[in-house]
């Protein structure tokens, strides 16, 4: 997963006219960590439909707080600039509740479209 090297790159990438999910993190946090078992395959199952933006937190602390992103890890989803759904506490999330919220992006992502 490609990580925003600092907050006008962010910026820059949630901006275009693609489904962007970013994905806040931080190396010290376990239930972060327990992203990497799957992660992976979660963005290769997405591919065609979704680009992934890795977040750190503590290297951008500024844009979490901008953002309202207390907990991590986190998932909210951009088109254009634009925030359209997200997936955000503090609780260890589960490949099928990753799953499901990356499935509603669509959805919500298509409907604002269309």
């Amino acid at each position: 997963m490609d990580k925003a090297a600092d907050a006008a790159d962010f910026r820059s990438r949630i901006g275009r006219d693609v489904l962007t999910v970013a994905v806040f993190k931080a190396d010290w946090c376990p239930d972060c960590r327990f992203l990497d078992l799957f992660m992976a395959d979660i963005e290769e199952a997405f591919r065609d439909r979704i680009e992934f933006l890795e977040v750190d937190r503590d290297e951008l602390l500024d844009l979490f707080i901008e953002l309202d992103i207390y907990g991590i890890p986190s998932f909210v989803a951009f088109r254009g600039g634009r925030e359209i759904v997200r997936f955000v506490s503090k609780l260890r999330k589960s490949r099928p509740e990753i799953e499901r919220f990356l499935d509603r992006a669509i959805q919500v992502d298509a409907a604002l479209s269309g």
